[in-house]
Parts: structure tokens; sequence; C-alpha cells
């Protein structure tokens, strides 16, 4: 059968074009291989490092903030108000000492209260137990408890003229101990918390607190972020350490901490960041030589937790290196579960 010229040159246009679409498809495929193989480990040369924001580690840090954060309401018409927290707590306010702009408050009042009583919870919502030194120095504190107290009006945050006082089970923390004293916390502008010790300044121990029967009894002057701490107190000679974390990871977007073995109700933070050696370091040199203690990594993954820990003992001047291998991934409530278990 003979075949027109014309239609020749159809079959042959037909041709082109299915060479044409397998070309395309190969370079789909190709593409969609290539961004199969992407992935987050940084081990392997030619790997697309993949890392959170620094918004996304603040706002896993805020999240599990909010999920420790209790709610309150009363009315001023009520007077002296308690209220019991989850963990048995006891918070007293004075309706009358309320004040917005120095006018006294009246009506509905509503109060926010987180208490911290354990490192996982201080890790996640980034609140760990640093107190600042007279040199301007920080050390670990062992803490007796972490508040936050806001009373607020249609939004607004409120002042008291007469402080407040609670009523904290020291069983919490391993029973009372007489050498706690208050704190006051400090957020810097990178959202970092530090304790700043509150001078006993009161006829009645306002500005302090102390430990009678199993119950601490703390007398605060104003809302916001206090802590029940003493300083944590070890004779061998100090050093510093510095650590080194993943690739593509630095003090905005990642944390590193270290909980000291044997102590419940403390934990340290590497709190500053060299850009240039990309290392933490714990520089003012005041951890124990000798110290058994486990370093933590953490970060944000996918909106989990991703975290690497190392058991450490101290030696002068020692690197710690975390790799992209030592990592894994876990939620708020598996995290916060693996570091209250540690020794």
């Amino acid at each position: 059968m003979k075949i027109s010229k014309q239609f020749r040159e159809h079959l042959n246009n037909i041709n082109i074009v299915s060479k044409h679409f397998k070309n395309i498809f190969g370079i789909v495929l190709i593409s969609a291989l290539l961004l199969t193989s992407c992935t987050k480990n940084d081990d392997n040369d030619g790997d697309i490092l993949i890392r959170p924001t620094a918004e996304d580690f603040n706002k896993i840090k805020e999240a599990a903030l909010e999920n420790l954060t209790q709610t309150f309401q009363f009315n001023t018409d009520d007077g002296n108000i308690m209220l019991t927290s989850e963990k048995g707590v006891q918070i007293f306010i004075s309706s009358s000492c309320l004040t917005l702009n120095g006018e006294a408050v009246t009506g509905t009042v509503d109060v926010e209260f987180v208490e911290l009583f354990d490192k996982g919870s201080m890790l996640t919502t980034n609140k760990p137990t640093m107190g600042m030194l007279p040199n301007g120095d920080k050390g670990l504190l062992i803490s007796g408890g972490e508040f936050f107290v806001d009373a607020t009006q249609n939004g607004v945050s409120l002042e008291t003229t007469c402080g407040f006082q609670m009523q904290i089970p020291a069983d919490l923390t391993g029973g009372v101990d007489n050498d706690m004293t208050l704190w006051e916390g400090v957020i810097d502008q990178d959202g970092n918390l530090a304790w700043d010790e509150v001078e006993r300044d009161g006829a009645q121990g306002e500005g302090g607190v102390f430990g009678e029967g199993n119950q601490y009894y703390g007398f605060f002057q104003s809302f916001g972020w206090s802590n029940v701490d003493r300083f944590y107190n070890d004779p061998r000679p100090k050093t510093t350490i510095l650590v080194a974390v993943p690739e593509g990871y630095d003090n905005t977007n990642s944390a590193v901490y270290i909980s000291y073995d044997g102590e419940d109700a403390g934990l340290a933070n590497l709190d500053t960041y060299d850009s240039e050696t990309g290392l933490f370091s714990e520089h003012y040199g005041l951890i124990p030589i000798g110290l058994e203690c486990h370093i933590i990594f953490a970060t944000e993954d996918g909106e989990n937790w991703k975290y690497a820990i190392k058991a450490v003992t101290i030696t002068e001047n020692g690197v710690v290196t975390f790799t992209e291998g030592d990592t894994s991934i876990a939620t708020e409530a598996q995290l916060t579960t693996i570091i209250n278990g540690l020794p």
C-alpha cells in the first residue's frame, strides 16, 4: 500500500512529539528522584540541609509553655483570693491591692499560672535554672520550683501594691532546704531567662522565702517569673566546656543544656555561642571537673522536638560533639519523660 507524502510527514510529526514528551517525562522523573533524595542529614556530601528557623524553634518552646499554663478567674468583690494549682501550690492574692495604671481594679480578673518542678519541663519551655552572680556570671541553681503568675483584666496585665504570697509543697523537690532563697526572672532580648536573687527586705519576710514543715512560704512583690532556689555547691576545681552541634544549627534555632546527675530540679544551659567556631560554651568556668552529667542538644523538626543526649564526665576544657546521626525525634511529652528519666 502506498503512503502519501502528506501522511508520512504527519507520522514524523507524531514521532517528534512523542520523543518530546518522553524527554519531558524523563526530566520530571529525574527531578522527583532528586527531590526525594534530599535529606536533613548533613553527614553525606551533597545533601541539602533543611534546618528550622529561629521562629520554628521559638514556636515549639512557646507551645510547651502554653501547654503548661493554668488559668483561673475571680471577681474583686471576693476580697482575698486563694487559688490552688494542679500540683498543690496555693496562691494568695488580695483583690484590694490590684491596680491598672495606678487605679484600683474592680470586676473580673483572669490569672495565668505556670509551675515548673522538673528539668524536662524546664527544657521544653527554655526556663533553665541559671542564677546571676554579683560579677555577672551565671551559676547553676537547684530549684524548689519555678513560677509564672500574671493577673490581667481584658488582656491587660495588672500590678499589685502589696504583693502576693504562695505556699509551695516542698516534697515536689525533695523536701525543705533552708538554704533556698527567692529569685526573680529576667528575660533578655533573645527570650532567654536568667534569675536574679531578691533581697529579704520586709519585717514579715516580704521579698523572701522560708521553709516550715513540708512547705515553702514565698512573699512576692510583683507578678511575673519567680523561683525558689539555691546555688549548686561543689568544691571540686572548675572548668568550662565547648559543645559542637550538627551543621546548620546555632543559638537561634537550637539550644544546649546540661543535666547534672543526681539533681532532678536543676538544669544548666550553655548560653554563649561563637559564630566563627560554631561552638556553644559555658564561658564562666564554673562546671566541676569530674562531674558526671548529660549534655543535651535540642531543636525543632516538623513541629516535634529533635534532640540528642550524651553521658559525659567533665574534663578540663573538654569538647563534646553532636552529629546528625546522634539525633532522634520526639513529641513534647516524650522528650519531657526522657529528660526526667536521666539520672
